[in-house]
């Protein structure tokens, strides 16, 4: 892994899933972090009223979600972390990075993540008015939004991947908190001096590389951005690559240069 670090002193690593997803999707990148990094403590949460984590959907906020993966993240008794969130778990992320603080976060990694400008919220993102003010109008607040049909799914996760892997994107699929949707964010207590890594799917149909890099300009500072030649759910699509990635990262003490995968 080329590590800055011995193995003893490796901060342990928190996957934080995205809209319609649960735990479950970190799965295969979790068993080949368990195959190239055995000593690796890793941490895949179910956000509130996903999997592990029993809530009331409609009811789930942001701080309800920053709350519950600082609680996992404790009950696991893990210290120093990498904080790794894939797609709507961008919002998610610099929240518990805040919370945590830069004593217990070694580096922020966003993957294909949703990063609306500082106060706005998610939906701010979708380009032109008539389609935000339609999907404002399908996603109202307070309400539980139902996974996905299959055929959209395959379309927005899933395009370049085997049936398999697909199979496992759809049987973990399930339903969202519209709350999440409509929070303004606030990243003003992100610590500066925390490392920002960004994975950037070259084949992102949910949010194409035009609308990440907007996102990157939205978060202010990216260190390194890391290019792959995957689509949107990349810890199915290309677990492997997924996890050296995120090992190195965990073993790296210092700021990584740009590199493309």
């Amino acid at each position: 892994m080329g590590a800055d670090r011995t193995l003893a002193a490796l901060p342990g690593l928190v996957l934080i899933h995205g809209a319609f997803h649960t735990a479950r999707c970190w799965a295969p990148t979790v068993g080949e972090l368990a195959r190239q990094v055995p000593d690796l403590k890793v941490l895949a949460v179910d956000l509130p009223g996903r999997g592990a984590s029993p809530a009331e959907l409609r009811e789930v906020t942001l701080r309800s979600c920053v709350d519950s993966v600082v609680e996992q993240i404790d009950r696991a008794g893990l210290g120093e972390v990498v904080v790794a969130a894939h797609s709507l778990g961008g919002l998610t992320a610099p929240v518990v990075v805040e919370r945590l603080g830069p004593d217990r976060v070694a580096r922020l990694v966003l993957i294909a993540a949703a990063v609306p400008p500082q106060g706005a919220t998610d939906l701010d993102l979708v380009a032109g008015r008539p389609l935000r003010w339609l999907m404002k109008r399908m996603l109202p607040p307070g309400r539980i939004r139902q996974p996905p049909p299959r055929l959209l799914a395959r379309a927005c996760f899933c395009n370049g991947m085997t049936r398999a892997q697909r199979t496992l994107v759809y049987d973990q699929l399930c339903a969202e908190a519209t709350n999440l949707y409509h929070e303004p964010v606030d990243r003003s207590g992100l610590p500066g001096t925390v490392p920002r890594t960004w994975i950037l799917p070259r084949r992102d149909r949910a949010l194409p590389p035009r609308t990440q890099r907007s996102c990157m300009a939205n978060l202010g500072r990216v260190d390194e951005v890391v290019e792959v030649d995957t689509c949107h759910d990349v810890m199915v699509s290309a677990p492997a690559m997924l996890a050296t990635i995120l090992a190195e990262r965990c073993a790296s003490g210092t700021v990584m240069a740009p590199s493309s995968a």
